[in-house]
């Protein structure tokens, strides 16, 4: 496997976006792009990136803004800017796509997207129908627009009070303290990330995972909830991309697999034509770094290769 580190400009004028490409020796077959979670980074894929690039992809992605290594000089951790930054977090994605597109046309090219990343990815798709020959949704869930639109009131009302760059101990405790509590009594705070012991000590103690994200970010989050929870929107999606959702049957983001059956449900409606759905019992959210990783990866690349055209 060859490992290319590298930058490329945000959508936002001021960010270097951090970003890493995983190759196999010989040329790829396919890539598939990573659109990561909240406080996490690209880096932390690697693993995927190594057994893939074994079977021939290509693996990219990079650290969104505010995240990893992708923060501008002077700019708060965890914030992506002003209101329609999520847009722009979005456009960064097709921008990563369309440099590694240019490096290798017509190679298949596939999105995958973990946690916030697959909010983020599931606007991609709908903003850039077509551009992907498929997309694998990990860690995702379905709020009701009730919720939705609470969160939103509490944010705004927490932007006032703190500002949109810093965080709220209210929103902290209103998210991931809520997933937390699933798990109770509770190790550490991060118990809810995975049933892998070692993985929850590893991302606490990582200075790039686990930190409190800005009111901005989570007030931006829930208005692209808002926005791929409609279904006049989903139904922007190109129908002939397969989709496959992943995910623990007991991760407290997809409400224990009730809002990844509600997400599945809305891209059945929505006339997509090759979708499936896999939840993994006992497995927490990270199920890339769960204990049943090993199986994950089998069938992330069994589907990928289902999907790639036959030689001729």
């Amino acid at each position: 496997m060859v490992k290319n580190e590298f930058t490329i400009p945000s959508g936002d004028k001021k960010t270097a976006l951090h970003a890493v490409e995983w190759l196999p020796e010989d040329n790829p077959r396919a890539v598939l792009q990573v659109s990561h979670g909240i406080s996490e980074y690209i880096l932390r894929y690697e693993p995927l990136a190594e057994f893939l690039t074994e079977r021939g992809f290509a693996v990219v992605g990079n650290d969104h803004l505010g995240h990893g290594m992708s923060v501008a000089e002077g700019a708060p951790r965890l914030y992506f800017g002003e209101a329609g930054s999520w847009n722009t977090v979005v456009d960064d994605l097709d921008a990563v796509r369309e440099w590694e597109v240019r490096k290798y046309p017509g190679r298949p090219y596939f999105l995958l997207g973990h946690s916030m990343g697959s909010f983020l990815a599931r606007t991609y798709l709908i903003r850039y129908p077509g551009t992907v020959n498929g997309a694998i949704l990990m860690g995702t869930g379905q709020m009701s627009p009730a919720l939705v639109a609470a969160g939103r009131a509490i944010a705004a009302g927490e932007s006032r009070r703190v500002g949109r760059t810093h965080p709220s101990p209210a929103i902290e405790k209103l998210a991931f303290e809520t997933y937390n509590r699933a798990f109770a009594p509770n190790r550490t705070g991060f118990d809810w990330v995975s049933s892998d012991s070692a993985v929850v000590d590893g991302y606490a103690a990582d200075p790039y995972c686990g930190e409190s994200p800005s009111v901005g970010l989570f007030s931006e989050m829930l208005g692209g909830i808002a926005f791929i929870t409609k279904q006049s929107n989903v139904a922007k999606m190109n129908r002939n991309t397969p989709v496959l959702f992943l995910s623990g049957e007991e991760d407290p983001v997809g409400e224990r697999g009730r809002g990844v059956r509600r997400a599945y449900q809305s891209f059945r409606k929505a006339g997509v034509r090759d979708v499936d759905m896999k939840l993994y019992p006992g497995m927490r959210h990270e199920i890339l770094n769960d204990t049943c990783r090993a199986e994950v990866f089998r069938d992330l690349a069994a589907w990928l290769l289902a999907r790639l055209p036959v030689p001729a």
